[in-house]
């Protein structure tokens, strides 16, 4: 027989002692007169019945499970377990309907038998299932009183008075307890937080006290103590007492870590540094309140690079904190991504790419890691590492879209427009809750697609994207110079231009697109008066001096036309369509 097998006989067999009529106290005496509560037949019928609503209990078939017990009751309705049974069953619902049915029989079991703990036990929770606090405490109330040896449930008991809205009987039953069981740290900092709700702070700090002095030496009972102090507005006097205990305790180094926490709040900083460097090479601190400190040192970091202000003394400290943390915890990946933000919030990009780099070299990490080194990388141009390590984090996180988007940028900057485009339409189908970003998505597809001269499926790109943002001037931008040069929609094209100029009245950019629109539409003279808005930007480029001369040839005037190619030529000496323009004086369609 395997050992499941044997353990659910065993289960089965000490339940089934329990149906045997029980004469002590809460069952019925028999009298002489009175009929057998079942005969042999009906009894073992019932044991039949109990025993496979016990098999279906364990298997989790609690509807069958329900059957059988009821039918166990039929044949023996004054039997406490199966009442005990069928509440068990009923409680795991959460109808109020079942857990209404429940209670009553609980109650019929505590009838029946009044010396049995976990009948107590199952009655509070379900009266607290059905938030009757009032009833649950005082089913505690009689599980203490009626069965020796219980007091240990006074805390749950005083727990139920919390939820009731009861405060000063939940502090009068963890005073019990304390009588009884000692001194604690549960009762005690419950009793703090509820005398702290009703503005008894005394009462709170002399509660406090007097867990410290009952145990003196233990470090996290005056740590709790200090936390909820500085939870509750009384930062100075948790620094009151964790400053003793330090004095007292001078290798209490979790608590010192807190103390220096705490120097901080208060504005304490000079008494926190000191602490704080000796700390971070203290191998008996924990690691996480580590991280944490430097996670509230980055947060002020990251705030002040927000505000555009800087504390160089502020940055130096918290990077000195992090060479030690570095050096001494090397091998974990948190270090490295705590670093990496580090970096990223003092804008030393290279060094933050690098720790990035270290943290998924020694783990798995979050989703925000690769996504910071992904934008560091896009930052720096480094499109073969931006496509390697989105390729890598696809296998952890295949259905971020943002992953999908790195990548197509990147294929998209490297002209690989096949495989951007891919990447890109898996983008577009992960995000289509973040319209700001499938607007974006869909303005590069339009410049992929249109590179691929797949045009049909750019101008719906374009138009999808326009539909997001009518006014997004890239894809106003590069639709109608795309147009332009298809010489196809031309009126489309120049709508679309004119109103990017509007909103953009100085960009030479689009003035230049708008130009070369007019000049599509054989408007020379407007196409004239835009370039030369663009070139007296000061930010002409070849383009714009070529596009000049372009439009001076068509207006008659071939040598301006020369002389603004020339110009174009001196920014691209290598543009065989230029040199051959200016050494044959004409352009070519």
């Amino acid at each position: 027989m395997s050992s499941r097998k044997t353990n659910i006989t065993i289960h089965i067999i000490l339940l089934l002692i329990l149906l045997v009529p029980m004469t002590g106290h809460g069952q019925r005496k028999k009298k002489p007169q009175d009929e057998p509560q079942a005969s042999g037949i009906k009894l073992r019928e019932a044991e039949f019945y109990f025993t496979e609503g016990e098999k279906f209990f364990i298997l989790e078939d609690y509807a069958k499970a329900l059957l059988y017990y009821q039918r166990t009751l039929e044949i023996t309705p004054e039997n406490a377990t199966v009442h005990y049974k069928i509440a068990e069953v009923l409680a795991r619902s959460n109808r109020q309907e079942d857990l209404q049915k429940a209670a009553l029989s609980i109650e019929n079991a505590l009838k029946l038998e009044r010396q049995n703990k976990y009948f107590y036990l199952l009655a509070a929770n379900i009266y607290n299932s059905l938030t009757k606090f009032d009833k649950a405490a005082e089913i505690y109330e009689t599980l203490i009183r009626e069965v020796k040896g219980s007091e240990e449930y006074l805390y749950e008991l005083a727990a139920v008075y919390q939820y009731a809205g009861k405060p000063d009987e939940a502090i009068k039953t963890y005073n019990r307890a304390e009588s009884i069981l000692g001194i604690n740290d549960i009762s005690s900092i419950q009793k703090q937080r509820l005398y702290l709700e009703q503005g008894k702070s005394k009462e709170a700090i002399a509660e406090g006290e007097k867990l410290i002095n009952a145990f003196p030496d233990e470090e996290r009972y005056v740590m709790g103590f200090a936390e909820v102090l500085s939870q509750n507005g009384f930062r100075n006097d948790a620094v009151r007492y964790l400053d003793k205990f330090v004095q007292q305790n001078p290798e209490a180094g979790n608590a010192k870590m807190l103390l220096a926490g705490l120097y901080r709040e208060t504005q304490q900083e000079e008494k926190s540094r000191p602490l704080l460097l000796e700390l971070f090479d203290d191998p008996s601190v924990e690691l996480t309140s580590k991280l944490i400190m430097l996670g509230t040192y980055n947060t002020e970091l990251a705030q002040r690079k927000a505000k555009n202000t800087t504390d160089q003394n502020l940055q130096d400290f918290v990077l000195s904190l992090y060479q030690k943390l570095e050096k001494n915890h090397g091998n974990d990946p948190r270090v490295h991504i705590v670093g990496g933000d580090l970096y990223l919030s003092v804008e030393k990009n290279r060094e933050a790419q690098q720790e990035y780099e270290k943290a998924i070299d020694l783990g798995d990490v979050n989703f925000e890691v690769w996504k910071n080194l992904l934008y560091l990388e896009t930052q720096a141009g480094q499109w073969d590492n931006v496509i390697r390590h989105a390729d890598e984090a696809l296998e952890y996180f295949p259905n971020q879209g943002m992953l999908h988007y790195f990548n197509g940028y990147a294929h998209f900057r490297k002209r690989n427009y096949a495989e951007a485009i891919v990447s890109l339409d898996q983008a577009k189908r992960l995000s289509s809750s973040n319209t700001s970003i499938v607007g974006e998505i869909n303005s590069m597809l339009g410049d992929a697609y249109n590179a691929n001269k797949d045009y049909d499926k750019s101008d719906k790109a374009y138009e999808e994207a326009l539909l997001i943002n009518p006014d997004n001037s890239a894809v106003l931008n590069n639709y109608s110079y795309y147009l332009a040069l298809r010489k196809v929609n031309l009126e489309k094209a120049e709508k679309m231009s004119a109103h990017l100029v509007k909103n953009n009245p100085d960009n030479p950019t689009f003035l230049d697109t708008y130009a070369w629109v007019l000049f599509t539409r054989e408007k020379y003279k407007e196409a004239r008066k835009t370039i030369e808005r663009a070139i007296s930007t000061g930010k002409a480029t070849a383009t714009h001096f070529e596009h000049y001369g372009d439009i001076l040839f068509k207006l008659g005037d071939v040598n301006g036309a020369v002389q603004q190619w020339e110009k174009a030529r001196g920014l691209n000496a290598n543009s065989e369509v230029l040199n051959k323009k200016i050494a044959n004086r004409k352009i070519y369609e």
